[in-house]
């Protein structure tokens, strides 16, 4: 039981169901906006004789297509789409552009075996050459 209960007070899960939550009343809220605002505004101004604009059908065969339903759910998907990445991939973007930008180089290349070693290596861990007497031998005569 202990166990247990370590996993479900451990620091990722409960950010998890955080996001969880707020993300579905996000969707609802979204689905709403859509579904009472947007898509009336649409049937108004295509001058559609149903009032709600999910109810939009057409007919073959006997089979119904609800594309005013489809519509709803597009318009969602999209303006969820689009403040996802607005808000959390445009950010997070440039946050690692910064940190990336920012970090120092902590590898160079041997130039002998062309592995890639700690930038205060004085011999190459893979081939043993000794760094110093290769960069100065390739050095051009003064």
């Amino acid at each position: 039981m202990g166990g247990f209960k370590k996993f479900l007070l451990r620091g990722n899960l409960v950010e998890l169901a955080v996001a969880v939550v707020v993300g579905a009343t996000f969707s609802g809220l979204v689905q709403a906006l859509v579904k009472d605002l947007i898509t009336p505004l649409i049937g108004a101004v295509t001058g559609g004789r149903e009032p709600d604009f999910s109810e939009y059908v057409f007919t073959v065969n006997g089979a119904k297509f609800m594309y005013g339903d489809f519509i709803n759910h597009l318009l969602s998907f999209l303006i969820i789409a689009a403040v996802i990445y607005w808000l959390v991939v445009m950010p997070m973007t440039r946050l690692i552009g910064y940190f990336d930008r920012n970090k120092e180089a902590t590898e160079k290349e041997c130039p002998e075996c062309l592995s890639d070693i700690p930038v205060a290596a004085r011999r190459c861990a893979f081939c043993t050459a000794v760094l110093s007497e290769i960069l100065i031998a390739d050095r051009p005569p003064a």
